[in-house]
């Protein structure tokens, strides 16, 4: 039993013999294609049912306005931040209530989402961000996949070769992939792109983002 025993570890202390580990990456940049508009407003007073109630009148008119024109996909709207907070003085005694509410316009109809936003007069623009859709993420990480796979086995191929090896298999493998997510333009920015005038799109226009997928294990030389 002992002797088998030294015998298994013996062959698994060959086995770790050359063992390579590498990694190879490949980046692909891609054209934005989704839109999403944060549009917000704030209230004060001093009564809080007052300003709770101007609020959701604000965001009643724009939600109207933007159910409109929504469309899956296209043009998707959705409630985001609701607050209520109470207002304080340098004594620290309430002086009142302030709140705030948040429409969210987002989408790959550009155009359509840009026209809505500048319907809407209830609210303001906050933030314009472009993001990858899920459609376009998976069309562009299964490309950069692809490339980095192949890079991985080229460079295996070439250290076995150097090595003075005929090849080599696979021992362990992962695959990460990473994308900047949405790109938000800074506030004050996004609020220059709002019109003064009813019914006047708001200006967008994206720009690229770069997926990056990175192929990391070992092989073992033979």
């Amino acid at each position: 039993m002992v002797a088998s025993n030294l015998f298994a570890g013996e062959q698994t202390h060959l086995q770790l013999h050359n063992v390579v580990q590498l990694s190879a990456t490949s980046s692909v940049e891609v054209v934005q294609d989704l839109l999403s508009i944060s549009m917000t407003t704030t209230r004060d007073g001093s009564d809080a049912a007052t300003v709770q109630s101007q609020l959701k009148a604000s965001l009643d008119a724009a939600l109207a306005k933007a159910k409109e024109a929504a469309q899956p996909g296209q043009l998707e709207v959705r409630t985001g931040n609701f607050g209520l907070y109470p207002r304080y003085g340098r004594d620290g005694k309430s002086i009142g209530w302030q709140g705030s509410v948040e429409l969210i316009l987002e989408g790959r109809d550009f155009a359509r989402i840009g026209s809505t936003a500048g319907k809407i007069q209830t609210l303001t623009v906050a933030s314009v961000s472009f993001g990858l859709s899920r459609e376009q993420r998976s069309k562009v990480e299964n490309e950069a996949q692809g490339i980095a796979i192949e890079r991985f086995k080229t460079r295996a191929t070439d250290i076995a070769r150097n090595f003075g090896f005929t090849g080599y298999t696979l021992r362990e493998v992962s695959i990460g992939a990473s994308e900047p997510g949405f790109t938000t333009r800074p506030r004050m920015m996004a609020m220059e792109t709002r019109a003064s005038a009813a019914d006047t799109p708001v200006p967008v226009e994206a720009g690229k983002t770069t997926v990056q997928v990175t192929v990391s294990g070992t092989v073992q030389l033979k």
